[in-house]
């Protein structure tokens, strides 16, 4: 991103009341003006005490119907994502490092092809890796204009893998764990919604920094932490978390939702062991907001938590696509195209996707040497779509990626800055998708603002079983897949919820 396009992206974020902005400098240096309307050292306050509170108070009897069947659609793709991811190298080596290292009793089960138990902290590390392994896992929405789409979080993964891996461990009850992953969920979302846009912008990832506060808050929750446990798990979390962008494309990126649930649980069992940490890790001048962020705007976090529950309002999008979900409404434009149109790929001499900065900077590669790379490829993308009319699990592999019909369709894929899509600003992905044919003819197709998987596209019951099974038939058999999502959606009346994680692994 150039300086000139993160000014303007700063700029808007202060249009929104900001506490904590003064003083601070961008990643260019560039030093950010105070918003006037708040005073030169206001920093956020009372966060801490908040998310304390609301950590205490939330009970499954008091939360939404509609929070609850939203849950267990977030568990139902989730724990799909989770049991493909773990078919993955990256995922493979996350696993024979827990074994290596081997400290901790068996107390939690990894999901994955073999049969395997760690100590919570560690199953969670294995899952929620897993579950971001493919880039398959569902994306937190953005409420207004100046909360950029993608700058939030993937939110179900790293509250799942908390919730499933401390919950296993003590035994709970279905009911429990869902309540203990509705909190989690609510925290990470409302945190991710508050914190300055500069977060993401500068170069964190947001699952990872800020899914170790929902992880945290969910296996406190399970733990009966007191308040003042649950406010040190906060502020170790705090010192807990990262994630940075620079290692989108790599086997990093999905351990940074592994981290942020291990670390969240290990932040909650130190708290209730008695470690301390600062009472107020999200306030003040040296809090996470400040020192993460440049501050955050309180009125979305504070009075918010609950009201309405982020799972609800503005609710959550599925992928439909293993990859980043950014350039999702291109590839549909593109499958338009090409479906509409009859296009075969040895017609198609040119391909031109036009988008703003918020598509084209984060899905940066210009060209994929591998599937990890592929995921953040518009190229790819496009020559997926064209060669295959699809791009799935079975297409984000290393050896299609590489196949010279790949390679040789991707050289054929121009992505154009367009400053009239940039204008219209990022709350939305935005696109235009260009073919330009052999035969002299032009095609174009705009991507649809409603796009599949959103709260106005939303999947249905069957397309998202239709997702768990073709992810979970990388490992489990026909009769386990059903067993396993008969589970999943009656898990609020499970006695345990260890018979969930048994419908999860092949007998």
């Amino acid at each position: 991103m150039t300086r000139k396009e993160f000014l303007k992206l700063t700029s808007m974020a202060a249009a929104a009341p900001v506490s904590g902005a003064s003083g601070v400098r961008d990643s260019g240096g560039v030093r950010l003006q105070p918003d006037s309307a708040q005073p030169r050292h206001a920093f956020p306050t009372g966060v801490t005490a908040a998310v304390v509170e609301f950590i205490q108070s939330a009970s499954f009897d008091r939360m939404p119907q509609k929070a609850t069947a939203e849950a267990k659609r977030c568990l139902i793709d989730g724990f799909g994502v989770v049991l493909a991811g773990s078919t993955v190298r990256g995922s493979e080596i996350v696993r024979e490092h827990i074994t290596t290292i081997g400290c901790g009793q068996a107390q939690s089960t990894i999901l994955g092809p073999q049969k395997a138990s760690a100590s919570a902290a560690q199953a969670a590390l294995a899952n929620a890796a897993s579950g971001h392994a493919m880039d398959y896992d569902d994306t937190q929405l953005s409420s207004t204009p100046d909360r950029v789409f993608g700058l939030l979080t993937h939110p179900t993964v790293p509250v799942l893998a908390a919730s499933l891996a401390v919950g296993e461990r003590l035994g709970v009850s279905g009911r429990a764990f869902l309540e203990a992953f509705l909190t989690g969920f609510e925290v990470e979302c409302k945190i991710a919604e508050a914190i300055n846009p500069r977060h993401y912008v500068g170069g964190f990832h947001s699952t990872g920094t800020i899914g170790t506060f929902g992880a945290a808050a969910s296996a406190a929750k399970l733990l009966k932490l007191t308040r003042p446990q649950s406010a040190h798990a906060l502020g170790i979390a705090a010192s807990m978390s990262s994630g940075l962008r620079v290692n989108f494309g790599s086997m990093t990126k999905p351990l940074h939702a592994g981290r942020a649930a291990e670390n969240g649980v290990t932040a909650a069992e130190l708290a209730s062991r008695g470690f301390t940490a600062g009472d107020d890790g999200l306030d003040g001048e040296w809090g996470f907001f400040q020192v993460m962020g440049g501050g955050a705007d309180l009125s979305r976090i504070v009075p918010a938590l609950g009201k309405p529950f982020s799972i609800v309002d503005p609710g959550v999008s599925f992928k439909p696509y293993p990859c980043g979900s950014l350039g999702h409404p291109t590839m549909d434009a593109m499958l338009k195209l090409v479906t509409d149109h009859d296009v075969k790929p040895d017609r198609i001499a040119r391909v031109r996707v036009r988008a703003g900065s918020n598509i084209l900077n984060p899905l940066r590669y210009k060209t994929a040497k591998t599937e990890l790379e592929a995921k953040f490829c518009l190229p790819f993308m496009m020559a997926s779509i064209a060669l295959k009319r699809r791009a799935g699990i079975r297409e984000f592999t290393d050896e299609f990626v590489s196949s010279p019909p790949v390679q040789a369709m991707m050289s054929r894929v121009d992505t154009v800055f367009d400053q009239a899509i940039e204008a219209r600003g990022f709350d939305k992905m935005r696109s235009i998708v260009e073919i330009d044919l052999a035969d002299g003819r032009k095609l174009s197709q705009p991507s649809d603002e409603r796009y599949r998987g959103g709260p106005e596209r939303p999947f249905t019951r069957e397309e998202l079983h239709e997702k768990f099974t073709d992810c979970a038939s990388l490992i489990l058999s026909s009769d386990r897949i059903k067993r396993a999502l008969d589970a999943i959606e009656s898990v609020d009346q499970l006695k345990s919820i260890r018979d969930l994680t048994a419908a999860l692994v092949q007998a």
